[in-house]
């Protein structure tokens, strides 16, 4: 007779499929945070800028 077999507890995870969707996660968390940035830098482009880089240069005549 084989033995019972009992259910598997549902907070078991595979090892890879652990690292797998710990990765899938920092993906969509990069992927978030980009747009995020992507949509300040549309609403906002000139606050990216340096302010030296508006500084006029001094022109001798």
């Amino acid at each position: 007779m084989d033995p019972p077999i009992f259910p598997v507890n549902k907070l078991d995870l595979d090892v890879d499929l652990g690292f797998a969707l710990f990765f899938f996660f920092l993906l969509c968390f990069f992927l978030v945070v980009t747009m995020v940035r992507c949509c300040q830098m549309v609403l906002d482009p000139y606050s990216a800028v340096s302010v030296s880089t508006y500084q006029e240069e001094q022109m001798d005549d």
